[in-house]
């Protein structure tokens, strides 16, 4: 495969991801606040590569898909370390309520009731022992590899036209 030609797989890699959490969430599987993080370097990607894939700027954008799907790779290792108890989540989203001794009744309360549902250190679904936050960095790391060979084949490619 040609370099352009890997940055379009990269791409559709990350929107088949999209489209897979979307799905997911379609079923009934509510995403938590870092499942949500996570989807955005995968539209990055994905956006990147139409635009190599339209403009033709390989050497332009092929750096910037890196990028998105190491950010990416990043966020599921982070929230796949959450849901195992490998380090402490986001506060707000891991269950934690912040200082209770010095919080009134009433403080308390209200921050209760306005917790997310779903939380960032519970795995909701599982599939060979693996939560999706685990699935996304193995995937993730997928993609990450496609990019890189597609921006070193470019890099090449542009070195050897001259």
């Amino acid at each position: 495969m040609n370099a352009r030609q890997l940055t379009f797989l990269a791409g559709a890699g990350s929107a088949g991801l999209l489209i897979a959490a979307l799905g997911f969430q379609a079923a009934g599987y509510a995403p938590c606040e870092l499942c949500i993080l996570q989807r955005w370097p995968h539209l990055a990607a994905a956006v990147i590569a139409a635009l190599i894939w339209l403009t033709g700027r390989l050497r332009a954008f092929a750096v910037l898909g890196m990028v998105a799907a190491a950010v990416a790779l990043g966020l599921a290792i982070y929230h796949s370390g959450v849901e195992m108890a490998w380090w402490p989540g986001p506060a707000h989203c891991s269950g934690g309520v912040g200082d209770i001794a010095s919080m009134s009744t009433q403080d308390l309360l209200t921050k209760l009731q306005s917790a997310p549902v779903t939380r960032c250190d519970e795995v909701s679904w599982r599939f060979v022992g693996l939560s999706m936050a685990s699935w996304n960095a193995i995937c993730s790391a997928g993609l990450l590899a496609i990019w890189t060979i597609a921006s070193m084949r470019g890099l090449k490619g542009a070195n050897t036209a001259k």
